[in-house]
């Protein structure tokens, strides 16, 4: 059983959050330009971030190696990179529309585009290393790569009847697949949106419309 940490201050809706050394970095409504700072012991507001340019994002994540934060642009299909502590910002396109957000281990950024059913590997400067397109049944929400190589991707959409996360090959086809029809159910999700892999290969997965975190084995199985 989860507790409740800490509630930050009220204010607009979160559309995403990230950590970095001590510092929590929280993404605020979706037409905001700002970040707020918030240190992680007293979680009081240290500072706001402003980012030009940025309109409807989707995803925030941070990279600890080029110490920086990344924001996907839902809107201009970009993807906003956040250099730290001097707050240079620049941006480069994804040319589809760019949603979940996360860094491999070698320190390149995954951006998820659901609506061409592809994973966009880059850079930290935006160079596009390659994409992964995914089965015309499978429209990604979020994907985390694994140490395999192999990437773990949710699914699920309000309007669709099938949610579940995927385990993904490196040709995109899929390998093992947990989930079904949506429900809140035994082994159902509904609009599983967000993803997680921890150090010893659990994955923990955000379920929108339930509030549930879902937590299974990297070759997923609860």
């Amino acid at each position: 059983m989860g507790r409740e940490l800490h509630t930050l201050p009220e204010g607009n809706s979160v559309w995403g959050v990230t950590s970095l050394d001590n510092l929590l970095y929280v993404l605020r409504h979706k037409s905001s330009q700002q970040i707020s700072v918030y240190d992680t012991d007293y979680y009081r507001l240290q500072r706001r971030i402003n980012v030009s340019k940025l309109r409807g994002m989707a995803d925030m994540t941070a990279c600890a190696y080029n110490y920086c934060l990344y924001i996907s642009g839902f809107t201009d299909k970009c993807v906003h990179r956040v250099a730290l502590p001097n707050v240079n910002v620049t941006q480069w396109p994804v040319n589809d529309v760019a949603e979940g957000l996360s860094v491999t281990d070698t320190h390149s950024v995954l951006v998820t585009c659901r609506e061409v059913r592809k994973i966009k590997e880059f850079t930290t400067h935006g160079r596009l290393i390659r994409q992964i397109e995914l089965p015309q049944d499978v429209s990604p929400r979020h994907a985390v790569q694994l140490s395999s190589g192999e990437v773990t991707v949710c699914r699920g959409r309000i309007a669709n009847p099938v949610h579940g996360v995927y385990l993904v090959g490196t040709d995109g086809q899929v390998v093992k697949s947990y989930g079904g029809s949506q429900g809140s159910g035994s082994e159902q999700m509904n609009v599983p949106c967000h993803i997680a892999v921890d150090g010893n290969g659990f994955v923990f997965v955000a379920d929108y419309n339930t509030s549930v975190v879902t937590v299974s084995s990297v070759n997923l199985r609860t």
